[in-house]
């Protein structure tokens, strides 16, 4: 599914999103997240053995909510989970620097995360919900 033009100019913009997934019981889990609209999907990423990444794994159906003030988009779909961790570390380093600008997210890459097994998410985009 394409997003519109009012949607897409608000995921580019380094906002925090809500990823939803959904535990074995059926209950809803959710966690705050840095996330990149990409070539239409959306990139989050996450260490290994996460709640999120395991329920992922297991069900690969969730939603992403961006939220600012009344304004927001929700994506829905399923996902790719990409083990490569050259992949990875990349794209937490990416996020990193997005969110809190080169130097440091340079140094939270070097510093931390460097130190994590990681895995990338790639959301693709089968619906969207917009209030914008």
């Amino acid at each position: 599914m394409s997003l519109s033009a009012k949607a897409r100019q608000f995921l580019v913009a380094p906002h925090f999103g809500a990823l939803a997934t959904t535990d074995e019981d059926g209950t809803v889990q959710q966690t705050a997240m840095w996330y990149e609209l990409q070539d239409g999907e959306i990139m989050l990423n996450t260490r290994v053995g996460r709640r999120k990444e395991r329920n992922l794994r297991r069900d690969p159906r969730c939603s992403l909510c961006v939220v600012d003030g009344y304004d927001y988009v929700t994506v829905s779909g399923h996902v790719r989970l990409i083990d490569d961790p050259i992949i990875a570390q990349a794209d937490i380093k990416r996020l990193a620097i997005r969110y809190d600008g080169q130097e440091s997210g340079e140094r939270q890459a070097r510093d931390h995360f460097s130190r994590e097994r990681r895995i990338t998410i790639r959301l693709a985009i089968e619906h969207v919900i917009e209030s914008l």
